[in-house]
């Protein structure tokens, strides 16, 4: 008998864990379908530069990343 009652709160157990989870996934459902609607009301961020940088060539980039390469292989072979 207490084996049936076991079983009885393990399938019960089961059931309010199943309900707690169908429920959250009905409320992020909801919430991805009401959200959107207000996403007006909150701007985007500002994105913000860490420097203005002034404009280079794609060459004069690749030049300078060459430069820093060769100097690390160099210092590393000291």
């Amino acid at each position: 008998m207490i084996i049936f009652h076991g079983f009885i709160l393990m399938i019960l157990g089961m059931g309010v864990v199943f309900l707690f989870l169908e429920l959250l996934v009905l409320v992020l459902k909801a919430s991805a379908y009401v959200v959107p609607k207000f996403s007006y009301l909150i701007p985007d961020p500002e994105p913000v530069n860490a420097g203005k940088k002034k404009a280079t060539k794609a060459g004069d980039e690749g030049a300078a990343i060459a430069a820093a390469i060769a100097a690390a292989v160099a210092a590393s072979r000291k």
